[in-house]
């Protein structure tokens, strides 16, 4: 596993992928790992077209041969090779810009979180593990919107990212093994909803509810 890229995610992050098979691991840190670069570039502090511009590039990227991409940037380095055809996690881009947005209203967070959760229906049909991919597109839309709330921590944006979030389905259908990182993602987020924290890992009780989320699957 690439140690440079795993170093960029959240604790939380690192801590779910640990749970993923080590068939999943590569392409499931590829998916993180670029999530993370996206959330970069929409959280910088710059003009909106900046980021605009670099979400564009990324989009480019995901639209191209693999083997035409420009060498020395260890994320396409990594996802030539993890087994995930880049164009399946070109839905992300489409889903980050959408915080760009001059106003952020429901259907904004909506699209955003759909578009974000379209990397792990990606992984999924990649997998091709025969997922309820109906769940795997509800628990990754919950946990895009759960995580947002999460950074944003308080004001509109994030009590309304809130509410859409805990009012989707629990998702207590059991998902492969090879989704279980978006299991303990997804359930450490809503149990830091529900107890009114910041932190997905907030303490021992957190661990041990990511240790159950990962090895039961739900």
């Amino acid at each position: 596993m690439n140690a440079q890229l795993l170093s960029t995610l959240p604790l939380a992050q690192r801590l779910a992928l640990s749970y993923a098979p080590a068939c999943a691991r590569d392409a499931t840190l590829a998916l993180l790992a670029l999530d993370t670069r996206l959330a970069g570039i929409v959280r910088g502090h710059g003009e909106p077209v900046i980021a605009q511009l670099k979400l564009a590039w990324w989009r480019d990227r995901l639209a191209q041969d693999p083997a035409v991409w420009p060498a020395g940037e260890p994320l396409l380095a990594l996802m030539r090779t993890c087994g995930v055809e880049p164009v399946r996690l070109a839905g992300m881009v489409d889903g980050w810009e959408l915080l760009l947005s001059e106003e952020l209203g429901r259907p904004e967070l909506e699209e955003f979180a759909e578009g974000r959760a379209l990397g792990w229906s990606g992984l999924a049909e990649a997998f091709h593990v025969g997922a309820p991919y109906a769940a795997v597109s509800t628990i990754a839309t919950a946990w895009a919107l759960a995580d947002l709330a999460l950074h944003l921590g308080g004001g509109e944006v994030a009590a309304s990212a809130r509410e859409i979030a805990l009012a989707l389905p629990r998702g207590d259908e059991r998902l492969p093994r090879e989704l279980r990182t978006l299991v303990v993602l997804h359930g450490l987020a809503r149990r830091a909803l529900l107890r009114g924290s910041r932190e997905p890992l907030d303490g021992p009780a957190a661990m041990l509810a990511a240790a159950r989320l990962g090895f039961a699957g739900r």
